[in-house]
């Protein structure tokens, strides 16, 4: 009995140590003590981006910290701040095909699939611990979508959600997380 007792003894003490100790955890993984982000205009340097992509970018970045962390968005003077440049916005051709027939009922060479790749050239500072500061850090994502049943404009939208919601992941992973 008394062996048994000891081990709840133990396992409760060292809960406690955790939970009431300096260590800072969220289930998001965020792990900063600064209770402010400042998330400047993300602008769209892209030849094909959508006009407003740079103004979707920044509410999204937004939106993903304060709903994956404690910080509160500020438009001056953050503990945290956040900028960016969305530098490609790129469709290629993928999974070529080789064109079939001849003359003129021959079929061009065309891609099976077509990748949509998305970067953005971020910069990151923490006004307290500059050491996690970081100057034009690049994130980039794509996703495809079949030449044979789809439309770009059809599914446009949903490969931009697709992309984003990875590089957010990344963007966030980089800057307060501690994976």
């Amino acid at each position: 009995m008394k062996r048994s007792s000891f081990l709840i003894s133990l396992i409760a003490g060292s809960s406690l140590l955790l939970l009431s100790g300096c260590l800072k955890y969220s289930l998001s993984g965020a792990s900063t003590n600064a209770k402010s982000i400042q998330v400047d205009q993300f602008y769209n340097n892209t030849e094909l981006g959508p006009a407003n992509l740079g103004q979707t970018v920044t509410n999204r970045v937004k939106d993903y910290f304060q709903q994956n962390s404690s910080l509160r968005v500020v438009p001056t003077n953050g503990e945290l701040q956040i900028e960016g440049t969305i530098i490609t916005y790129a469709t290629a051709p993928i999974a070529p095909q080789a064109s079939t027939g001849t003359g003129t009922a021959a079929t061009p060479n065309f891609g099976a699939q077509t990748r949509l790749t998305i970067a953005m050239r971020v910069n990151y500072v923490d006004v307290a611990e500059p050491k996690n500061s970081f100057k034009d850090r690049t994130f980039s994502f794509y996703a495809d979508f079949n030449n044979d049943t789809d439309n770009f404009f059809s599914v446009q939208e949903s490969l931009e959600k697709k992309i984003f919601d990875q590089i957010m992941i990344d963007i966030f992973n980089a800057t307060i997380a501690t994976w």
